[in-house]
């Protein structure tokens, strides 16, 4: 299946704590859990005829850039999450410092093996 990530619209349906992608019946979804002045990232779910087509990437950006016009701190439990923004610098003033050191010495000690 080609996905044409332009044409697919990320909602946050904040009812039930997710953001959500919806492509030909099938839906893609990042769950949180939002607090005064945080949101912490679950878990992240693509279906399978949906997976490596970037949209996984997609509702991550969605979600870190909702997180950033809404001045939350991010919290990523969400293990693509995590790895998402230890890949995109624009998104490490999100976490705090010392999740981001543990999150950026994760890669570093990834990569050295």
């Amino acid at each position: 299946m080609d996905l044409n990530l332009d044409s697919i619209t990320v909602t946050n349906n904040e009812e039930a704590q997710r953001f959500e992608a919806h492509v030909d019946g099938l839906r893609a979804l990042l769950t949180y859990r939002r607090f005064p002045d945080r949101i912490v990232f679950n878990h992240i779910e693509v279906p399978a005829p949906l997976e490596s087509k970037g949209l996984a990437a997609k509702l991550a950006r969605a979600a870190l850039d909702f997180a950033r016009a809404d001045h939350f701190r991010v919290v990523p439990l969400c293990p693509y999450v995590a790895a998402f923004i230890r890949r995109h610098a624009e998104y490490h003033d999100l976490v705090s410092a010392e999740d981001l050191q543990k999150l950026l010495s994760h890669l570093s000690g990834a990569t050295g093996r």
